[in-house]
């Protein structure tokens, strides 16, 4: 077993990557809070995307920490991991361009959520998904984009307010690159469909 691989298993790596996902996951649900207190209450569940997918990989590092499989967690977690991880960093490099600069909190965000999209991605030869969770998930990914961009629900960035329509179409194609990746990377799981 190469050195990677046995990081990856081990279970003091595992418990680590669980503190610092669950301490990651209610900052970014305290980061939505000033919009979360002025969002309609049905769609609560949909407004804070990164915290969310965030919160899908954590409950999969608990359960795998003890050797169990939650493969329709793990769909959503790898899909909206790979995708919010991808779309924040996109987008604060887009404030960047936009604003000529960006707060500290700017470049953490890279950070955090460029490490989100990647630690999403390193499990998926663990994951034990088949087709009808990548399905399920799918649904929620896409749902989440009509939420977002058609009941207008998006995470708020005043600087990109002009853009919202080019940002809507990209996070589309986004979401549709995310369940593909998805599907390829555990395509050996996929017998059957239910």
């Amino acid at each position: 077993m190469s050195y990677f691989k046995y990081l990856l298993l081990d279970r003091r790596f595992l418990i680590i990557l669980f503190i610092i996902n669950l301490f990651g996951t209610i900052y970014g649900y305290m980061w939505y809070e000033s919009q979360l207190a002025v969002t309609p209450t049905k769609f609560l569940l949909f407004v804070p995307d990164s915290p969310t997918a965030s919160l899908f990989f954590t409950v999969f590092l608990l359960f795998f920490i003890f050797r169990k499989n939650v493969p329709y967690i793990e769909a959503l977690g790898m899909i909206t991991l790979f995708k919010y991880g991808i779309w924040a960093v996109v987008m604060n490099l887009l404030m960047l361009i936009v604003n000529g600069s960006l707060s500290w909190e700017g470049y953490m965000l890279i950070a955090s959520h460029g490490a989100m999209a990647i630690q999403g991605l390193l499990y998926a030869p663990y994951y034990k998904i088949k087709l009808k969770h990548i399905v399920v998930a799918a649904v929620w990914t896409l749902h989440n984009d009509v939420i977002d961009y058609v009941f207008e629900m998006m995470p708020r960035y005043s600087s990109l307010n002009d853009y919202m329509d080019q940002i809507g179409y990209f996070t589309f194609w986004l979401s549709i690159v995310s369940i593909y990746i998805a599907y390829q990377l555990t395509k050996r799981n996929q017998q059957t469909l239910f």
